[in-house]
């Protein structure tokens, strides 16, 4: 099939579903999460650091799943919670009932970074005295334990929600495990191993280990900076202030929780049903820094820009993507890092629009890959490109135009790239393309 410019096998992109930071509410849907993104505004509240809370009541939960066993959901996780109303606004978004077996034989993939809504259960099952305990509490501890105490927690929940035999798996990759599984769902797709692939990206921060870690990182800064740390970022980071991404004020990182869901389907699949369809995952790519150091980063980029340049292939130019969704989460090292690697892709005097909505929401770890490409995905349909949340005083010297204040900026665009980083130098790039671009 050859419609609209596009092949039988494209990976393209028919559903987008949230559970983010709004401030006192949660965010679930695209248009919720465009107002935020598109005004720059932060959703960020400060409880003696900045942090980002989805705040999600039992009520809006039972709303969207009110048939789910009781016996089961008693035991969810906030990350299963989240994950799971993420994935329900998706389906609803792209017109899929899961209930009527829609998904049955999808790909359920999640990506996870963090293991704090982990801890609790895998406590409570170590600390345990098995021969003074009930019956009844050895099982509830039971389904507790099986249902949380790994980073597959939330792919097992969905899975089961959604009935499916197709592939269920998780990735843990840091900040990059969606975009990992975007990139996996595009190859199972290609390949013609499934025609429908859910990816997720959930992961939630405990706020007090935060807290707890910020008053520690005051008292060890004066060693730090006695140190000779070779390799290391130039500041340990800071959370008390409001971060500012490619701002010349930025000094500071805050962290969120929350949920997002892309769709993907083959095109066949998507057009037979009549999807709405926001875009196409061209291609991806990962490399990583090679540094011996598993906390540094290589400043230059050299790593960013190869996977770039893996990316687009011999297919794509560079010249061609006029607006890249940059990751920066307000540190020094990570703008660094993008600065020369635009200034080596598109030489210094180039034009390209790069904006960051890190700010809106808070750094909060794999979630990054799927909103990373659904805000993107959006931007290229609408032809607004998002500003970056918090930055109003750009840094000097930036190489590329990082859409400061608080309006969209016009741009008529087909292509546009999307980055991600885990610690430890790991680099992930995704080619985002318009329904029809080839």
């Amino acid at each position: 099939m050859k419609k609209g410019g596009g092949n039988a096998r494209d990976a393209v992109v028919t559903g987008l579903g949230f559970c983010l930071p709004g401030g006192a509410e949660p965010v679930f849907t695209a248009g919720q999460v465009w107002e935020i993104a598109s005004q720059g505004r932060s959703a960020l509240v400060q409880h003696d650091i900045y942090y980002g809370s989805v705040n999600l009541t039992t009520e809006q939960f039972e709303q969207r799943l009110p048939d789910i066993p009781e016996f089961f959901s008693r035991h969810y996780t906030a990350a299963h919670r989240l994950g799971l109303v993420s994935l329900v606004e998706a389906c609803t978004d792209a017109e899929l009932d899961f209930r009527a077996g829609d998904l049955r034989e999808s790909a359920i993939l999640v990506g996870r970074g963090s293991v704090d809504a982990n801890v609790d259960s895998y406590l409570a099952l170590l600390n345990v005295d098995p021969d003074g305990t009930s019956v009844f509490d050895a099982l509830e501890l039971f389904v507790a334990a099986e249902q949380a105490v790994s980073p597959s927690d939330v792919a097992v929940v969905q899975g089961a929600l959604t009935q499916s035999v197709g592939p269920c798996y998780t990735v843990s990759c840091g900040c990059s495990s969606a975009a990992v599984q975007i990139g996996n769902a595009r190859r199972l797709i290609a390949s013609g191993e499934t025609d429908i692939a859910v990816v997720t990206g959930v992961d939630v921060f405990n706020l007090g280990l935060i807290q707890k870690g910020q008053r520690l990182l005051r008292g060890a800064q004066h060693a730090y900076d006695s140190m000779d740390a070779a390799g290391m970022p130039d500041l340990l980071p800071s959370f008390d202030s409001l971060m500012r991404p490619y701002d010349r004020r930025a000094d500071c990182i805050n962290h969120g929780e929350g949920a997002a869901t892309v769709i993907m389907e083959s095109r066949e699949h998507a057009v037979r049903r009549g999807a709405h369809l926001y875009g196409q995952v061209l291609a991806t790519a990962m490399t990583r820094d090679g540094l011996a150091n598993p906390l540094a980063a290589d400043h230059t980029g050299a790593q960013l820009v190869r996977a770039v340049r893996a990316c687009l292939g011999d297919r794509w130019s560079i010249d061609q993507v006029p607006y890249v969704n940059g990751a920066s989460d307000g540190g020094a090292a990570v703008t660094a890092m993008e600065a020369s690697t635009v200034r080596e892709l598109y030489g210094p005097d180039g034009t390209v629009l790069m904006s960051s909505q890190e700010g809106c929401f808070g750094h909060h770890g794999s979630p990054a890959g799927c909103l990373g490409a659904a805000l993107t995905l959006m931007m290229m349909e609408l032809g607004e490109v998002c500003p970056t949340a918090n930055c109003e005083q750009p840094l000097d010297g930036l190489p590329f135009d990082p859409v400061p204040g608080d309006r969209t900026r016009p741009l008529d665009f087909d292509y546009a790239l999307s980055f991600n980083y885990q610690i430890g130098g790991v680099k992930h790039v995704t080619l985002l393309g318009g329904p029809d671009a080839i």
